[in-house]
């Protein structure tokens, strides 16, 4: 089964009112309402880019040791490819695991659900 990620898109000031909204109590995040929200589709593409989506593949197809490993069999630096990954990591979509001296990519969703309004 599938791990699909629900992400939004809402402006600073919309995001900004959604959160006070839930703290005020005024409203509940339904299960599926995104949790990771962009602020716009630029910014969401940034992450999601076609060159970022292959990588998530291959992580998951090669299931790489290391980033040196993966680093091998994506032809990109470490150096890019620990920034990318730290900066997805931070989103929920990759976990970065320590074994020993190395760090191993995990990707952890399968898929993406994106929800926007005007």
């Amino acid at each position: 089964m599938g791990r699909t990620m629900n992400i939004g898109i809402m402006s600073k000031e919309q995001f900004r009112e959604y959160t006070l909204s839930i703290a005020r109590g005024e409203h509940k995040p339904k299960q599926s309402e995104p949790k990771v929200w962009f602020d716009s589709v630029e910014s969401m593409s940034q992450v999601l880019s076609t060159r970022n989506r292959e990588l998530l593949r291959i992580i998951k197809e090669q299931k790489p040791e290391s980033l040196s490993e993966l680093a091998s069999v994506s032809g990109r630096h470490v150096a890019n490819l620990s920034r990318t990954l730290k900066m997805m990591e931070g989103y929920g979509i990759v976990k970065l695991e320590r074994q020993h001296n190395t760090l191993k990519p995990r990707v952890l969703v399968d898929d993406f659900q994106a929800v926007f309004g005007l």
